[in-house]
């Protein structure tokens, strides 16, 4: 029987749509080998490219502390912001003693909203900054609940929104308008994984990570023609503080080999998941499996069940 010309023309579209999505996963594939693999031996020289002083917000722990570090490896004098003023110290002596770089603390409280920028912004003043790293945050978790189940919930919103957003704005708005005039500078932003998809009882972790996100996308975009690079990293689960330093295996990182794998990353690809590791999980996520399957009932149930075995894990390990 002969084929009809609609069954041929209907073939085609088939095999240029197999096509498409073949040759999709192909790019996808080489710009992940590029960004996580090839960058570790050809590095951009950050000190060259965008000279200067780094500053880090949230640098007294976890991430932050790492970025800073690894920065100042790196040949930057370091800038450190959080609220601890003897962890800063801290980190300061670490700095100075293994990089022999400078560095200046800046204690503020990013829970506290706006009132606390003007410190900031005269402390900054006269510095030539050509990196900023926002990295300062919070969350609910491991004790995910719930919007309205949240422990003291107006001041949970306040103190949330204040650290992980307004935090991110107010330090770009300070650093910014300088670099734009040098025509250089690199803006990371630390976002998360869990900013790209729907997480229930992590709600407004979520939310606030899914705006770091696509402030930095957009900001990339913008400031992209006056030399500026954002750069947005969505890391999955690293030991820090925040999870109680939870034990690292092969999907948990350090802070310090994630610090040093994400800045690899930076002229490779303005926004990832920091390392390999990472990339690798939020491919099966987002492609093996949907969202609707990830909040079904049972997800929920399981996940539910999961962290609550989590917290205990962990608070047991804090407690020894």
């Amino acid at each position: 029987m002969e084929e009809s010309p609609l069954y041929r023309w209907l073939q085609l579209l088939g095999l240029l749509a197999l096509s498409y999505l073949v040759l999709k996963q192909v790019w996808n594939l080489l710009i992940g080998i590029k960004t996580h693999i090839l960058s570790r031996w050809w590095r951009t020289n950050l000190k060259k490219k965008y000279g200067g002083w780094a500053v880090v917000t949230g640098a007294s722990d976890g991430i932050g502390k790492a970025y800073a570090k690894e920065l100042a490896r790196r040949g930057f004098d370091v800038v450190l912001i959080s609220r601890s003023v003897e962890k800063l110290q801290n980190v300061a002596e670490e700095i100075e003693k293994e990089s022999r770089r400078k560095t200046k603390i800046i204690t503020v409280d990013f829970t506290e909203g706006t009132g606390i920028y003007p410190k900031v912004e005269n402390a900054l003043k006269d510095l030539d900054i050509g990196i900023l790293v926002n990295n300062v945050g919070i969350s609910y978790f491991p004790e995910a609940r719930r919007f309205l189940e949240v422990p003291d919930v107006n001041k949970g919103i306040s103190d949330i929104m204040n650290c992980n957003v307004l935090a991110m704005v107010h330090m770009t708005r300070i650093v910014l308008p300088r670099m734009v005039e040098r025509k250089k500078g690199l803006i990371i932003n630390i976002s998360s994984a869990a900013g790209a998809r729907t997480y229930p009882a992590l709600t407004m972790y979520c939310a606030t990570k899914a705006f770091m996100d696509f402030f930095s996308r957009s900001l990339h975009y913008e400031y992209k023609s006056d030399g500026i690079t954002v750069q947005s990293i969505m890391p999955h689960l690293v030991s820090t503080n925040m999870n109680y330093n939870m034990k690292t295996n092969i999907l948990v990182k350090t802070s310090d080999d994630f610090a040093r794998e994400a800045l690899n990353t930076v002229g490779y690809s303005h926004r990832n998941n920091g390392c390999l590791i990472h990339s690798l999980q939020d491919f099966i996520l987002d492609k093996l499996l949907t969202e609707t399957f990830m909040n079904s009932q049972i997800c929920l149930f399981i996940g539910g069940y999961a962290l609550r075995i989590l917290f205990k894990m962990l608070m047991r390990n804090k407690s020894q």
